[in-house]
């Protein structure tokens, strides 16, 4: 029976992730800052009859990740998927962003995710696998006020695909799902500023249905990026 790893999975795009995958017939390994988030999903999950095991771990502490993953990866389950998606966003000038919360983008957009990567990855090697990183457009694009966000989406983007080429030789494809913007949480986190019409936007349950399609791909074939807008187009 496949199994997924979704990280920021208590909420937003990981949580309808974790429903589509549990109703797809996938064990579920679940990551995400909040137990009691988590707990409440799995039990709301139960009746899939899918195994489901979670770990509380705060992506934004590099130090939490390591021993993290590994009690999560010791109960039982190892992924065949594993779905960086926890991630977060800034909004504001470029040069007048704070050294902190640059670094705190940083670690929980990009760097977390060679963390999730350092740590998973080789346990998946011997059945190989597929790694799927939730990206976004503007790692394509200029938009001012968004030009952390833009920079580390964009690293994210060649962090994938060389992680694709270095892999390859165990069988562990990698891919991107770069998405437009999604109605989730994000907007209404203090760190971002907006006015953009989300009734306009992709919702969750979309994202989790094209992150199914990508896991079920065939391994003798990878889609290396697939890009889901919404129809009005870029924000």
């Amino acid at each position: 029976m496949p199994s997924v790893l979704i990280t920021g999975a208590s909420r937003g795009i990981g949580r309808s992730a974790a429903c589509a995958f549990a109703e797809a017939g996938w064990d579920l390994i679940l990551l995400s800052r909040s137990e009691a988030s988590l707990q409440s999903l799995a039990i709301e999950l139960a009746s899939t009859g899918q195994r489901i095991v979670y770990e509380a771990v705060d992506l934004t502490k590099p130090e939490e990740i390591a021993p993290g993953v590994k009690t999560l990866l010791s109960q039982g389950l190892t992924p065949s998927v594993l779905i960086n998606n926890a991630g977060a966003a800034w909004t504001g000038g470029l040069l007048e962003m704070p050294l902190d919360s640059w670094n705190w983008l940083m670690q929980l957009n990009l760097t977390s995710v060679f963390q999730m990567c350092a740590e998973v990855v080789p346990a998946m090697r011997p059945a190989g696998g597929l790694v799927i990183n939730i990206n976004s457009h503007a790692a394509r694009n200029a938009f001012p006020n968004w030009g952390a966000y833009c920079t580390v989406k964009a690293a994210l983007a060649s962090f994938t695909r060389c992680l694709a080429e270095e892999e390859r030789v165990h069988a562990i494809r990698a891919c991107t799902l770069t998405l437009g913007a999604v109605d989730t949480p994000l907007w209404d986190s203090p760190t971002v500023q907006s006015t953009f019409d989300r009734r306009a936007m992709l919702q969750a349950e979309q994202v989790a249905v094209t992150l199914l399609h990508l896991a079920q791909q065939p391994s003798t074939q990878i889609v290396e990026d697939l890009t889901l807008m919404p129809a009005t187009g870029a924000f």
